[in-house]
């Protein structure tokens, strides 16, 4: 019989999430009208109320239950330091939006001198916390160790989930790729005229691990795809809003690197790397007895940006003086909006903006 691989985890962006173990409320001094003002010349601190994404009333979305509870599988984490991460640009790109991304991955390490607090590094902190049976750590070192352009679109605008991996294939068979099966993970990003299975429907990006025969070893790697001409709405929320909320709630908010794209894959790519150090092979960190559909470490705090996020609220982050709406800090003078992730420490979901 044919092998089939099982469905992968993939990042549902069905609905802003109140999860009951996130416990964290603003400080009552972050609620009081004067930041809550509109000032143009500062930056100040909101917490706007979104309205709910179309499928909020679903219960297949992941972290949708309040009764998960994260647990161990025995399985390994990306401790070897550095993690390397070969990027795969498929389809045409600019410039400017590959620094973008770059800029953003390479904030994720620490660096000297430090991005100004709350930083991307201080938020890949809290992943580093998880740990494998021996001990060891996520790795704090997250390098871009190779890059390849696939600008002709060898397979296609239309790919498949497995596809993904053949589109690997060939970046390795291309060179300089190695196949790194000690350190190494696998980021394909599509272009915005590419179109994925299940993308925008019910996928903004995914992660899993190769197979041998397919690529030459079993290696991790994620997918995420740049939905500015598919699905903004959905895959880029808050920065851009479906047509029947229009004037209702205070509209989208603005990426803070005025490209609401690539600004929402960030995002993503966040809460894929996250997951995908802490549970590389499917059998690590998450919650829910199915590994085929693991409610991860990313999930349980999805829709979740600051201190008072929940019902709608996607917490209290930081506006600029042109209204660009970020939470932290990276390398070049960057600013994201990324959303936090789920904390072993805190049992709560967690970042470095917090207000207490």
């Amino acid at each position: 019989m044919s092998l089939s691989p099982p469905p992968p985890h993939f990042f549902f962006v069905a609905a802003l999430l109140f999860v009951s173990h996130f416990a964290i409320t603003a400080d009552a001094s972050t609620s009081s009208s004067s930041s809550q003002t509109l000032n143009t010349h500062a930056e100040y601190m909101i917490n706007p109320k979104l309205p709910p994404r179309a499928l909020s009333s679903s219960n297949k979305f992941e972290g949708s239950s309040n009764l998960v509870h994260l647990r161990y599988h025995m399985g390994p984490v990306l401790s070897s330091s550095p993690i390397n991460i070969y990027l795969v640009w498929y389809g045409l790109w600019s410039r400017s939006h590959k620094l973008l991304i770059k800029d953003f991955i390479l904030s994720l390490s620490p660096s000297t001198p430090a991005a100004p607090s709350p930083s991307v590094s201080e938020w890949w902190r809290t992943v580093s916390l998880y740990t494998d049976q021996t001990g060891a750590n996520v790795s704090r070192t997250v390098l871009i160790a190779g890059e390849y352009c696939d600008l002709k679109y060898s397979h296609g605008t239309q790919l498949t989930r497995l596809s993904i991996q053949q589109v690997i294939a060939t970046a390795v068979k291309s060179a300089p790729f190695p196949v790194d099966h000690r350190n190494g993970v696998y980021l394909v990003l599509t272009a915005q005229d590419v179109v994925v299975q299940d993308f925008c429907r019910a996928v903004c990006g995914f992660h899993y691990f190769t197979f041998p025969s397919m690529v030459g070893s079993t290696i991790p790697y994620a997918w995420i795809g740049n939905s500015a001409k598919q699905c903004p709405e959905v895959c880029a929320y808050p920065f851009a809003l479906p047509g029947y909320m229009a004037g209702g709630g205070p509209g989208a908010l603005r990426p803070p690197n005025k490209n609401i794209g690539v600004d929402g894959m960030i995002s993503v790519i966040g809460h894929e790397l996250a997951e995908l150090s802490s549970n590389p092979l499917v059998n690590a960190w998450y919650a829910g007895e199915d590994p085929t559909a693991p409610t991860e470490i990313g999930d349980l705090c999805e829709g979740l940006y600051g201190t008072g996020g929940g019902g709608g609220y996607i917490g209290q982050v930081t506006r600029d003086r042109v209204g660009r709406t970020f939470n932290l800090n990276g390398r070049n003078g960057r600013r994201f909006l990324v959303q936090w992730i789920w904390s072993p420490a805190l049992q709560a979901c967690a970042g470095p903006n917090a207000l207490d």
